[in-house]
């Protein structure tokens, strides 16, 4: 009997040990997490900042109340150049009359508008300020679905809130003010509030990966980010004219890979493109003949391997003139000549 007591003893023991060592491993797992998001906090934050925006709104004639309106907002926005060129979100300071910057530290500097896309739904504004911290940008094609985010803000006012969360899905779309449809959206659950507009959304190690956009009310934990690989092509070009013009051709699509099959038979040069999701009515791409569930591979004699591929060579240059395209139809290549038109509110794309 004292034998079968010691057994039991020893056995509650190793329970015991085995429980204390599962409490250990959690709380490394979590020390892990916290770790990972306090790393990405402090690296990114000195280049957050606080966007305050005056603007002018008439009063309708109806109203009792004459004259201009003087409406407040405000955003986020991070610094990506040490002398003061800021990324932010295009409907935060789209006709502002006015734009302060808070910084970091609480200094606050007077902005100017250096470029704003509507059809992208980014900005640039500067400060005149040298030496600044700044955000350092990363790949967005590099990300999966699944890994780390985390985003820094200012949600009503609230300056530096970080929140956290992973990947959801990519390749998503969103349709901008202006109409025209955002391709390769981010979408993250890492909570998003009003005033977040414009801020970054970063990986673990706090490289900008996404400029933080909009959310879907009331659902919880739809978010969406422009990618940063769209945002760094539309900043340079914002930053040298002041503004995009661009051509259209009236699809919207997604990246996906190619099978290795495919690629070897054609002796493609990459092993992704673009689907086309959907072609809009008497549009460049339907004159051309190009139909749903067509794979754009090339452009302009060029290969394509995702949309910010396509985004760039749609320029204003393209506008008019006969560009040969080529797409991958149910197994089959496919060439074809497709004549771009310029990009207006009246024909989005």
């Amino acid at each position: 009997m004292k034998t079968a007591l010691r057994l039991v003893a020893t056995d509650n023991i190793a329970a015991a040990q085995s429980n204390t060592s599962s409490w250990a491993s959690d709380d490394q797992l979590l020390d892990a997490y916290s770790t990972a998001v306090t790393r990405a906090a402090e690296k990114i934050g000195p280049a957050v900042v606080n966007i305050e925006i005056q603007k002018s709104s008439t009063n309708p004639p109806n109203s009792r109340f004459r004259g201009p309106n003087q409406l407040h907002g405000s955003g986020s926005g991070f610094i990506f150049t040490p002398d003061g060129f800021i990324l932010t979100n295009s409907h935060v300071v789209h006709q502002a009359q006015k734009i302060d910057v808070a910084l970091f530290d609480g200094q606050r500097f007077g902005a100017r508008l250096v470029g704003d896309d509507p059809d992208t739904d980014l900005a640039v504004i500067r400060i005149d300020a040298p030496n600044l911290a700044t955000a350092e940008l990363g790949d967005s094609n590099s990300i999966r679905v699944g890994q780390l985010a985390v985003a820094v803000g200012n949600p009503f006012g609230f300056q530096c809130t970080v929140t956290a969360g992973v990947v959801s899905a990519l390749g998503r779309s969103l349709r901008s003010n202006s109409g025209r449809l955002i391709d390769n959206v981010i979408q993250t659950d890492a909570a998003l509030n009003p005033g977040n507009s414009g801020g970054p959304l970063v990986t673990s190690t706090g490289n900008v990966i996404g400029v933080n956009t909009a959310v879907i009310l009331p659902a919880q934990g739809l978010c969406f980010a422009i990618a940063i690989n769209t945002a760094k092509f539309v900043a340079a070009r914002l930053i040298r004219d002041g503004k995009i013009r661009r051509s259209y051709i009236g699809v919207a699509g997604q990246n996906v890979p190619l099978s290795r099959r495919v690629v070897r038979f054609y002796n493609l040069p990459l092993d992704s493109a673009v689907l086309v999701a959907t072609v809009e009515s008497n549009s460049a791409a339907e004159k051309a003949g190009l139909r749903e569930g067509d794979i754009i591979i090339s452009f302009a004699e060029k290969p394509i391997a995702a949309i910010d591929d396509l985004h760039r060579l749609l320029t204003d240059e393209q506008v008019g003139l006969s560009v040969p395209l080529t797409v991958l139809r149910r197994g089959e290549k496919l060439a074809m000549e497709i004549f771009p038109q310029e990009f207006t509110a009246a024909n989005p794309s």
